[in-house]
């Protein structure tokens, strides 16, 4: 049985719903699907010319997906404010932010890409054994085909437009899904590409369940979905019927521990910044601090000064902090506030989804009650939790799921040392959160329940393309006549030294 899918919302337990699709109606209008929207390609129709023009080879050659990595960047810079006005439509966001965290980034990785490209996919020469002398023999990176994004909506267009980078500079057509909760975005992606990338190569689809469920339905060469954990699942089954691979960069809480040694006014100011970053909409965002009672008690009133100084005495008027994405998810979240857990913050306006910087206090993280400790808060609320010291710190992370990043304070090699060694997150950053995904060398994905795979940089080509191992024999001489039949005395002797070293000699019977 099929079933419908909302995949753009991000990791929470109320956006983790799942819906066995009803069953057909023959007596329902032909626009209930997306195939019948008058003037608009089905998705089928869609695909299908995307694999068309793979097939064609259009993407295959370096030019074209230069070209293309220009195109993009041009529609980036030159339509700067219209995205920006979007985004700030949308979510809030100012105009400096969304250059920082959505377009000057996918900016970024176009130019990396641009400056490396030809090397990385010039073929890798590998050695030959001797047995194969004077073969040769290559690593030749070859694009996947025709590859589906689906985006969330907390960062729309830089989770849309940085896996394309990749999808692109790889020699792969691509069909991309914007999060329909960010309708703004969606709209100018669904204008703006088409307009200036090729038509036939690279394809918005606007909607929601109904587009998102039936672009599941249709075979793909790699599927990449950001979002939560409920709905990556879906992905996967969807997937698993074409035996299509699949890249899921998830979530989870992300935890923080600040050492007793960490530099507590500058742990502050950075914690701040990457929590209420997108008013707390971060996949990477600190979700909770770790700390002993002594730390956390120093770490408040720099906390609340730190607030302060990013974004004023009334962050409701500061045009940098942003918005809650939309009503439902602004009730979440203001259900997750214990007024007497509050150490500052706590305010909001619904009228405007607007939710004031929130730090709470959690007594006991284990309660059952303490809904902020199950899932990811995706949102401007850091509980601070208790712990005894880094023992406590390890085993509190450690028994919980592996999350998308780990962040640590501390002055302490040891204490860093535990952290890389006993440990597990998607990415470990230290002294410093969210600023690993600006390290174009540095691969960005999750592990365990926080995702699979990883991109940016070069690790984008290694994804979407197929090393494809290649071997070139001459026929003369004929070396291969070593290793078959009949295996004479002569035969034995040259694969026990040549061929095959190492074999303990026996007598032949």
């Amino acid at each position: 049985m099929s079933r419908t899918v909302s995949t753009t919302t991000d990791d929470e337990a109320s956006d983790r719903t799942v819906e066995p699709a009803p069953a057909p109606d023959a007596a329902a209008p032909a626009a209930a699907t997306p195939s019948a929207v008058p003037g608009r390609p089905s998705v089928g129709e869609v695909v299908a010319l995307a694999r068309r023009t793979f097939d064609a080879g259009v993407t295959k050659p370096r030019e074209w997906r230069v070209a293309q990595l220009q195109a993009l960047r041009r529609l980036l810079v030159e339509h700067e404010d219209e995205i920006a006005q979007a985004l700030h439509s949308d979510l809030g966001k100012s105009l400096t932010e969304s250059w920082v965290t959505e377009t000057g980034f996918v900016v970024a990785e176009i130019d990396h890409a641009l400056r490396h490209l030809r090397s990385w996919l010039a073929p890798r020469r590998v050695r030959v054994p001797l047995s194969l002398v004077p073969g040769r023999a290559k690593v030749v990176r070859e694009p996947l085909g025709v590859v589906l994004v689906i985006a969330p909506w907390n960062y729309p267009l830089q989770l849309c437009l940085a896996p394309l980078v990749g999808v692109l500079a790889a020699g792969n057509a691509a069909v991309l899904k914007p999060s329909e909760l960010a309708p703004a975005t969606s709209r100018v992606l669904a204008r703006l590409v088409p307009a200036l990338l090729d038509r036939d190569a690279v394809h918005v689809v606007e909607g929601g369940v109904p587009e998102t469920t039936a672009l599941l339905e249709e075979r793909f060469d790699h599927i990449f979905y950001t979002g939560n954990g409920a709905v990556g699942r879906i992905v996967l089954e969807a997937a698993a019927r074409h035996l299509t691979p699949v890249t899921l960069e998830l979530g989870g809480k992300s935890p923080t521990y600040v050492s007793d040694d960490a530099d507590l006014p500058v742990a502050a100011r950075r914690i701040v910044w990457g929590k209420f970053t997108n008013a707390g909409q971060t996949c990477v965002a600190p979700d909770y601090v770790l700390g002993s009672r002594a730390t956390l008690e120093a770490l408040k009133p720099l906390l609340v000064e730190a607030i302060r100084e990013t974004f004023g005495d009334d962050p409701a008027e500061s045009p940098d902090y942003g918005r809650i994405v939309d009503a439902r998810h602004f009730e979440r979240l203001t259900g997750l506030i214990d007024p007497v857990q509050v150490v500052t913050g706590g305010r909001s306006d619904a009228a405007s989804r607007y939710l004031e910087p929130t730090v709470v206090e959690v007594r006991d993280p284990g309660d059952p009650a303490a809904a902020i400790m199950r899932d990811e808060i995706f949102g401007p609320v850091l509980p601070l939790v208790e712990v005894a010291g880094l023992d406590a710190a390890v085993d509190f992370v450690n028994g919980r799921d592996k999350p998308l990043a780990l962040y640590v304070f501390t002055a302490s090699d040891e204490v860093r040392r535990r952290f890389v060694r006993d440990t597990s997150s998607g990415a470990l950053g230290f002294n410093v959160p969210l600023a690993h995904l600006s390290v174009h060398g540095l691969p960005f994905g999750g592990v365990g329940a926080s995702g699979m795979g990883a991109y940016h940089g070069e690790r984008s080509i290694e994804l979407f393309s197929h090393a494809k191992p290649v071997l070139s024999l001459p026929t003369r001489p004929d070396t291969t006549a070593v290793v078959r039949p009949p295996f004479t005395d002569l035969k034995r002797r040259l694969i026990d030294r040549v061929v095959a070293p190492g074999r303990r000699r026996r007598r032949a019977s």
